[in-house]
């Protein structure tokens, strides 16, 4: 799970420090990550990913299935 996340959504290079917030955005990035390789399609989750930024279409099918 670790290298998905630093992978597709650069968790390494995430430089939240302050209180829980990098916790909670840790989360955020776990339930994205989720909902993109619950993805039935071709796409890879970086192509899902890029998809979902620019289609909110696309990113309400991954949202609501």
């Amino acid at each position: 799970m670790h290298w998905s996340l630093d992978v597709s959504m650069r968790e390494d290079e995430c430089q939240i420090l302050l209180g829980n917030d990098g916790q909670n955005f840790a989360r955020f990035r776990h339930i994205a990550l989720n909902l993109l390789k619950k993805n039935k399609g071709k796409d890879s989750v970086n192509l899902a990913q890029m998809k979902s930024l620019m289609n909110d279409e696309y990113r309400e099918k991954l949202i609501f299935g």
